[in-house]
């Protein structure tokens, strides 16, 4: 067998509907679209969400909770993450950018406490748990925290 020589199985490829193309095909005159009303129009559908002037589903339901505008959203690296960083190396936003941990430099940071740091590390970071402090000041490595 060769590639030219290759085929679908038998009745897996389904040729496409032509309508218009007389009343013989079954699809003929209003070709399939019934007579009349707004769904025979070229262009006929309305806006999506849209009911015919019933109150739109979104807006029957009620609305809950809070949405904080002040937010602070961080990029979230844990312990176990920095043991690719060679001991004593100092490690701020970039150094993670370029480390592929996270997306953009300029991303605010939050260190986590999962897993554990063999290496003594000096961290510059936005923000940090309890746990991740200790666990990297036991080892003999610091952490800052920088504004932004």
């Amino acid at each position: 067998m060769r590639l030219h020589e290759l085929k679908p199985p038998a009745g897996s490829r389904k040729s496409r509907r032509r309508v218009g193309r007389g009343s013989g095909s079954g699809l003929g005159k209003t070709c399939g679209r019934g007579h009349k009303g707004q769904r025979s129009r070229s262009g006929g559908r309305g806006k999506p969400g849209y009911e015919g002037g019933q109150m739109p589903l979104q807006r029957r339901l009620p609305k809950r909770g809070f949405t904080n505008i002040f937010r602070k959203k961080y990029s979230l690296i844990n312990l176990r993450d920095l043991a690719r960083f060679e001991a004593g190396s100092v490690i701020g936003p970039e150094g993670l950018a370029a480390a592929g941990l996270i997306k953009k430099p300029t991303d605010q940071v939050k260190l986590l406490g999962h897993g554990k740091v063999d290496s003594p590390l000096t961290l510059k970071v936005h923000g940090v748990t309890a746990s991740a402090k200790a666990a990297v000041e036991a080892v003999g490595g610091q952490v800052e925290i920088i504004s932004g």
